[in-house]
Order: structure tokens, then sequence, then C-alpha cells
């Protein structure tokens, strides 16, 4: 296994569950819901939540594919694991030979490592919690990943500050690591992408100083190299769903992550945007590169480092304007090399994540022209210019420069904003 290739780094067994087994390797991606205020920490809502599962051999090819909506309730991420499961074919679940799982980063869960029990609501990843920014910020290195209210630092911060029992059991997970804790059943572990925004240091492969100091760092959780074998699946579980006595169960890792590295992209320069509710983009770089002015942060990838952000805008400002069936009649009549004049900020709801953060920014979708072509234009262009915006914000900090922007998540089935995105970039897009 080349050591610099992050796709066999995170994807496969082994070099010897390789050579030995040549079995399938397990992805389970989670997008999850985003819900209303609650205990200090805000966020809105989005529509068309859903979860997939795809397995996939070591050449990269998937073998099955399974996807599910759910209500936005704890016990469905549950109840959606087990129904997705249960789609695998049993001829492929025999011959599973290990299942991770990626989540959105931030997402985080307290739990009692005694019962296993959760001790608060979870708080999801868009959720902020402005009121524990200044303690944060006042540990913190200056500029920090954590110095966001929606960060899974001022998360805990949150909780610690305003909860009095269960300190001494309280353990933090985030959502792909409780959802891997009941496939193996052993609390307390994670992976360096998901623990970046609590202020794990992913080139000193450890907690910092200033973090372990503090006296809710009790909570942490140990972490691992994301695709690091944490035991064999339950016992329950492989006899119900027919997978192999010795399939392991490994960290898992974000679902930007788990989309760039379905991408391919391997080579310094190579840049991957994820058009799905938001939109992400992440491009691979020599240098790390951080600034909580701005939303961006680095991912280690094997030697190299994944930097980018994630704006509010995307998809799911489109499916708050138009049905599906709209927007494919309607990016049928854009003429993507014709420039809109049209100058919008689409947002779902009032604040902004990257490449400006601003939790009071407003949505700008107005004035709306009475052609809805143009309107579609507009936006589509307007979520485009956030896109080229993004890119020569991390370019101006250091990190690599840009070459080329593959497409990953739904949006990238639309010719139309692949043409528009291709001319306001000036690079080459790839589609999937």
């Amino acid at each position: 296994m080349n050591a610099r290739d992050p796709i066999s780094h995170y994807l496969a067994p082994s070099k010897e569950e390789e050579q030995e087994q040549r079995r399938l390797v397990r992805g389970i991606g989670f997008q999850m819901p985003k819900k209303k205020q609650a205990g200090g920490c805000t966020s809105g809502w989005t529509s068309d939540v859903w979860s997939s599962i795809r397995p996939v051999d070591e050449s990269g090819a998937v073998h099955s594919e399974g996807r599910k909506g759910y209500p936005p309730l704890l016990r469905s991420w549950r109840e959606t694991l087990e129904a997705l499961l249960g789609e695998i074919p049993r001829e492929i679940c025999s011959h599973v030979a290990s299942i991770s799982i990626d989540g959105t980063s931030a997402t985080t869960l307290i739990i009692d490592s005694a019962t296993g029990e959760l001790l608060s609501r979870p708080l999801l990843y868009n959720e902020s919690c402005p009121e524990a920014l200044e303690r944060v910020a006042a540990i913190a290195p200056e500029n920090h990943t954590v110095c966001s209210g929606s960060s899974t630092l001022c998360k805990l911060v949150a909780w610690w500050d305003t909860h009095d029992q269960n300190k001494e059991t309280a353990i933090l997970l985030h959502q792909a690591d409780w959802l891997l804790w009941l496939l193996h059943g052993k609390l307390g572990v994670t992976d360096y992408n998901n623990a970046l925004k609590v202020g794990y240091d992913p080139e000193a492969d450890s907690y910092p100083p200033w973090l372990r100091s503090q006296p809710f760092s009790r909570t942490l959780p140990s972490v691992q190299a994301p695709g690091t074998p944490i035991g064999f699946i339950k016992d329950h579980i492989r006899l119900q769903y027919g997978f192999p006595e010795d399939c392991r169960v490994c960290t898992g890792t974000t679902d930007s992550i788990a989309a760039f590295l379905a991408a391919r992209a391997t080579v310094p320069g190579q840049a991957v945007t994820s058009l799905g509710s938001t939109l992400a983009v992440k491009l691979l770089s020599s240098c790390r590169v951080e600034d909580a002015r701005f939303g961006v942060y680095s991912h280690r990838l094997d030697d190299l480092w994944l930097v980018g952000g994630a704006s509010n805008t995307g998809g799911v400002v489109l499916r708050q304007i138009f049905t599906d069936q709209e927007l494919e009649q309607l990016s049928s009549k854009i003429d993507p090399t014709t420039p809109s004049p049209l100058d919008f900020y689409p947002l779902p709801a009032t604040g902004e994540r990257f490449p400006v953060a601003d939790p009071s920014m407003a949505p700008r979708l107005h004035p709306r022209p009475s052609s809805d072509v143009e309107y579609l234009h507009g936006i589509l262009e307007s979520i485009a210019r956030i896109e080229a915006k993004g890119y020569r914000l991390l370019m101006d900090l250091g990190a690599t420069r840009v070459d080329q922007v593959l497409t990953s998540g739904g949006g990238a089935k639309n010719a139309a904003w692949m043409k528009i995105r291709q001319r306001v970039l000036g690079l080459p897009v790839v589609p999937p």
C-alpha cells in the first residue's frame, strides 16, 4: 500500500489483509438534519434528509447502494443504520472485511460512559453556541479553528458550563463515533478528522497543552487515524446481517473528507467541491492553512493537508425555492456561457461560515426577476462566485495553487451549473 495514497490509506484493509482476503471494504455515509434553537445553541431547519450506504471493493467499485430518508430524531440514526445494513444483499455481507462511517463534523454528543446514555440532546454541526465563544477564545491560540461558535469545543464548553451532574463520567462523541460504537461497543474512540474542531492537533498527533489543562478535557475521547481498526463487529449484528466473524469496525471520518476521497483527488493542487445541501470546498495542499476569521481549517491526509471550508449556501437554498422538476426544466433553458448580472448571496437562513465567517449575514435573493430562468441562473452563478472566492481565499492564505476542481454531490448532475462554474472559476471543472 502506498503510504502517500490517501484513498488506499482510508478505504483499504492493511496490506496483509488485502493480499490474504481481497474482500470488500465498507463505507457508510450519513447526512444529518439541522434543528432549531435549544439550550442556547442556535440553527435552522433543512429538508431532504437522507443516509446512504455503499459497499466498495479494493478497486473502488460499488457493489450495492442504499438510501433512506428519516425524521430528525436521534433514535432515527440507529433505525436508519439498521435499515441500511438490512438492504445489503447477504451474499455481499458475507464478504465484507471492514466497516467505517462518515458523519458531519462538529455534530456533538455528550454520553455517560458508564451507561452509554445521552446526557444532553445532540448539537448538530451548524448549531452555534455563542455563549461559549469568549471562554474558548481566551484559552485557544488566536484564529484557531475552535474559535467559532459552531465548533465542537464551543458545544462542549456550553454543555460543561450549564450542567452540574455526570461530569465525572461524561465523554464527548461525534456523530460517526456514536454510530460506530453501536457496531463495536467500545466507547470513547474518535478519529483525528472529526476531532479537529474540538481542538486536536493533527500535526502533533495529540491534544494540545492548552486544551489538556482544562477541566472539561476529561470528556475528550482517544484519537486514532481514520480507518484504524477498533474491534470486531458485535456478534448479534454479525449474525443478524450475515457479516463474517473477522469483520472489523474502523474509525471514521467526516462527510466532506469522504466526498473528497470518493472523487479520487491525490495530487496537491487538486480540489473537490461538494455540491450538496451546502457548498464545501477542499484543496489538497502541501502546507497546512488555518484561520478561524474566514472559517478555514486543514485536515491531515497522510503527509498532505486537506485545506477548506464549508459555506451555508448550496442545494438547500435551491430546494427552498424550486422543486426538483422545476430545477431540471429551468436549468435546461439557461445559457451558461452568458454571465448573469444578478448579484445574490444565497443562504437558507441568517449566518455564513465560509468564505466569510459572519453569523449575522442575511440572505440576499432579491430583486427577483420575472423570469424564473433568469432567477435560477442568478442563484447558480452567485453560488459559483462564492465557490471561486473560497478557492482564492485558500490560496491567499498560503495553500497550494488550485489546478483542477473535481465535483461531488447532487449538484454535479446539473450540466448548466457545471459550465457556469467552469467559466466563473476559470479552471478545469471535472464531473463525478
